[in-house]
């Protein structure tokens, strides 16, 4: 049987073959098309929001609504950067971000239900401050979050008007390790100011360790509500309060370090409102300048486990009188009257991420051999007496300050026989020597010994810490001193005898002294015991006995002088006693609005004064003991009891912009 041939289908074929060449050319069209610009034709660049977009540029501004973690090393804060309900933004250890400085407008914030996690290492935290990191220049880190807070749910902050409160005390915000914030506090108005890290309502959830706060015109770190617990908290030099709480906050803070060296802060704690009986373990606090430690306002209060305190005027300030048994320190109701310094202080030597930055107080006291210089990087505690020996060198650095304890003649700077000091302001950076309060008689002031003459002898004891001085070399050198400032002097010793702002004894003429400053003096401003010392551009106020005084035959001159009282009581602008050796005066100005006695010669004594000008003196010149007028040389003529000298040129001190200069 013949088989019949399968028929062809020649249409299926040519479908197949216009199908393949179809493919081939689609292909081809593809590897053409490819070949010319993307390297990955089937990957569409996602869209980079604005905010995303330029913190790839290194900036920070706007607001963040996605997660996001930062890459560079250093970013530009240079506006508000607000982290979103549900974005989150990391930063890395190592990581700095410099703010600019314009106040209020610069800030970083975590609204309810956003997240930052600042993963900074102790020995690579991250940086956040301003270029300079001055008090003011930015407003600092403010997270909000979903914890309960007397003062209810979805409030409005006194910052940024953000919403914060909730009822969820466990709220997450994120984590905050390692972390230094510098110049923080802007003011936002009459009573409010950014602090350095305020936590509206933050919850338990939310990490906070190894803290450090410097520079804020506010506070430290401020708790409104919440349940958020710190660990490891370090806080310096904040100009109102260091810890701050208020609206039920009830969590903890454990290991905190406050230091303060600048006169006018606040407190270290101002609790606020409701007591929920936050807790402080291990609580050290230092000051140099006074100052209130422990503020509990209205009804609040805390427990407080190991209180060290040190340096403060007032411990414990009951505000409101609430009761003092709100406040429990180490087991007992907190009493005013206690000294709370017998706690073991919190050891911060292990803090590596203060480290470089943390001020390091160092105590002045005792003698000083060798060389030693004072450097104006470092702050300086005058704590009893400082004495610079015989063949000893004391340097002290423009812009040095040394803030001194008020502890009346138990504090004072000496330079014995042989000894020197240098002290090297300028008018920008004087040096400054002051107790905290500026107030007189705080301490004892500067004291000189040399070896020119005196008319009292050779190796005379001084009436102030009987040290010896005189001898006969006129052209003695003790150093010198260059734009100094001194505040608060005048120690009583005795009935008869005081400390005064500066005491030459027997100081020779090799010595330099000019441009310095003496205020409020409880006794002398400046003082000659002999010597030929000379003494150039000398700005004299509110001195309580004498502003200029000498005895012992004193013989050196004085260029450019200006004496200032605006406080009765006081003794006289001039006061020279004993032997007359002719001391000289060129540009001498006094001006007082509370009456009192100008130029007062006791016994012998003289000078001869070019260029006077007085003004408000009840009593221009005054002979105490009736000594000659004709020792009293004024302008070429002797001084004249009925003469009004208020026809000389006053000395123009408006460009000395060092002479008032303070801690």
């Amino acid at each position: 049987m013949k088989r019949k041939n399968k028929p062809t289908n020649t249409n299926k074929m040519k479908k197949s073959l216009v199908k393949i060449l179809s493919i081939s050319a689609l292909s081809i069209a593809a590897l053409t098309f490819t070949s010319c610009g993307s390297d990955d034709p089937d990957v569409i660049p996602p869209q980079v929001s604005d905010v995303v977009a330029k913190l790839k540029a290194g900036v920070m501004s706007g607001t963040l609504k996605e997660s996001y973690t930062l890459t560079g090393n250093s970013y530009n804060l240079t506006g508000s950067f607000i982290i979103a309900d549900g974005a989150s933004l990391t930063i890395p250890a190592g990581t700095s971000i410099i703010a600019d400085k314009k106040g209020t407008d610069v800030y970083l914030a975590v609204l309810k239900g956003g997240k930052i996690n600042i993963n900074g290492t102790n020995s690579s935290p991250v940086v956040m401050t301003s270029t300079d990191g001055n008090p003011g220049d930015w407003g600092g880190l403010t997270i909000c979050g979903k914890a309960t807070t007397t003062a209810g749910v979805d409030v409005t902050a006194e910052v940024g008007g953000f919403k914060y409160g909730g009822t969820t005390d466990n709220d997450n915000s994120g984590v905050i390790k390692n972390l230094v914030i510098k110049g923080t506090g802007a003011q936002i108005n009459l009573d409010s100011q950014y602090n350095g890290v305020s936590l509206y309502a933050v919850g338990s959830g939310t990490v906070l360790e190894n803290i450090a706060v410097f520079n804020g015109a506010d506070d430290g770190v401020e708790f409104f509500g919440g349940t958020v617990s710190a660990k490891n908290i370090y806080l310096e030099n904040l100009e109102d309060d260091a810890i701050d709480w208020t609206e039920g906050w009830n969590g903890t803070v454990e290991n905190s370090y406050i230091l303060n060296t600048k006169k006018g802060f606040s407190t270290v704690v101002e609790a606020d409102k409701d007591n929920k009986n936050p807790k402080l373990i291990n609580l050290t606090a230092t000051s140099i300048v006074g100052g209130t430690a422990l503020q509990f306002k209205k009804t609040s209060g805390a427990t407080i486990t190991n209180l060290y305190l040190d340096g403060y005027t007032k411990q414990i300030d009951m505000k409101d009188n609430g009761p003092l048994s709100n406040v429990i320190i180490d087991g007992s109701a907190a009493t005013t009257s206690a000294n709370y310094n017998t706690g073991t202080k919190v050891d911060i030597s292990g803090w590596s991420f203060i480290n470089g930055v943390a001020t390091s107080v160092t105590p002045l006291q005792g003698e000083v051999t060798g060389t030693v210089t004072l450097t104006a990087d470092k702050t300086y505690n005058l704590k009893g007496s400082y004495i610079v020996k015989d063949g000893a060198t004391l340097n002290i650095e423009a812009g040095t300050k040394i803030v001194v304890d008020p502890k009346g003649t138990d504090v004072y700077i000496a330079v014995l026989k042989g000894g020197k000091i240098n002290i090297n302001g300028t008018a920008a950076k004087p040096v400054v020597m002051s107790s905290a309060a500026e107030k007189p008689g705080d301490w004892g002031g500067l004291t000189i010994c040399g070896k020119a003459t005196t008319t009292a002898g050779t190796d005379v004891t001084a009436e102030v810490g009987g040290f010896k001085y005189g001898g006969t070399t006129d052209n003695d050198n003790s150093g010198s001193i260059e734009y100094l400032v001194i505040k608060g002097t005048g120690a009583q010793i005795n009935l008869d005898s005081q400390y005064n702002g500066i005491s030459l004894y027997a100081v020779g003429s090799g010595t330099k002294i000019e441009n310095v400053s003496i205020i409020n003096g409880a006794d002398d401003g400046i003082e000659f015991f002999g010597g030929t010392v000379s003494v150039k551009n000398i700005y004299l106020e509110n001195n309580e006995d004498d502003s200029v005084d000498w005895t012992e035959g004193w013989n050196g001159k004085v260029t450019n002088t200006y004496m200032s009282h605006t406080k009765s009581g006081f003794s006289t602008a001039f006061e020279g006693d004993k032997l007359n050796n002719n001391p000289n005066f060129e540009n001498v100005t006094a001006i007082s609005s509370v009456g009192g006695t100008a130029l007062q010669f006791k016994k012998q004594s003289g000078a001869t004064i070019t260029n006077l000008y007085l003004e408000g003196y009840t009593k221009e010149i005054d002979m105490k003991d009736g000594g000659a007028l004709s020792n009293v040389k004024i302008d070429g003529k002797d001084a004249s009891t009925s003469e009004k000298y208020n026809k000389g040129t006053k000395v123009d001190v408006s460009g000395w912009s060092w002479k008032k200069a303070g801690l």
